[in-house]
């Protein structure tokens, strides 16, 4: 059974970890403040989830999820994240990670900072657009009239393949944006942040974001 390796414990990794072993995948969650603050949420997944620091959840993932302020990206265990698929659902809060000029000035994305320090893993933008609460309850099955639709991006089709997979899998379709430097569509307060929206409401979403804000 595939194990997705969980890096970030807060609202959204929580409710993918429900989400998960509620679909038979085995979670193997860390966070930055050690396992033993995890016992109360590793007791409610059941037998299929455990908890490890965030170095122990990337070396046991099939593939990860990082879910963490973005101010702590550098902090994300490169060696053992290395030659992985690494799904990443941060977002640019700088009232809280503090200004990020490359940031501000549109130079950059999220995920590319992430894919940057990851060098050797391959990164793909997911569930960064969605809120949390939904993760768990607005997921439909394939082939549903008007199915919520997330997106995705990655500069790896291997990395594309595998979200547009567990979207599925979660009850959503998938909008591929395309390379991480057009990750920016699916940011913070652009048109298609924590909407509900189909796939073409979505791609139009998308097209009509503005690259700054």
């Amino acid at each position: 059974m595939t194990t997705i390796g969980i890096i970030g414990a807060g609202h959204i990794g929580s409710q993918i970890a429900r989400k998960a072993v509620q679909l038979g995948y085995d979670v193997v969650i860390g966070n930055s403040r050690g396992p033993e603050t995890l016992t109360e949420l590793v007791a409610e997944l059941g037998p299929r989830a455990r908890a490890a620091t965030a170095a122990g959840a990337a070396q046991a993932a099939d593939f990860a999820v990082v879910t963490i302020p973005l101010k702590n990206y550098s902090q994300l265990p490169a060696e053992e994240l290395a030659g992985k698929i690494v799904i990443d659902t941060i977002n640019y809060y700088w009232e809280r990670d503090g200004h990020i000029e490359v940031l501000d000035k549109g130079e950059a994305t999220t995920s590319g900072l992430v894919q940057e320090h990851l060098s050797a893993s391959k990164v793909a933008k997911g569930f960064n657009h969605i809120p949390a609460g939904d993760i768990t309850t607005a997921g439909l099955p394939a082939g549903s009239e008007n199915r919520r639709a997330l997106a995705t991006a990655s500069n790896h089709q291997e990395a594309i393949a595998l979200v547009i997979g567990l979207y599925d899998d979660f009850g959503f379709d998938t909008v591929d944006i395309g390379p991480l430097a057009e990750s920016w569509r699916v940011e913070r307060d652009r048109p298609a942040y924590v909407v509900r929206q189909n796939a073409a409401e979505l791609e139009s979403n998308l097209a009509r974001a503005p690259r700054l804000i």
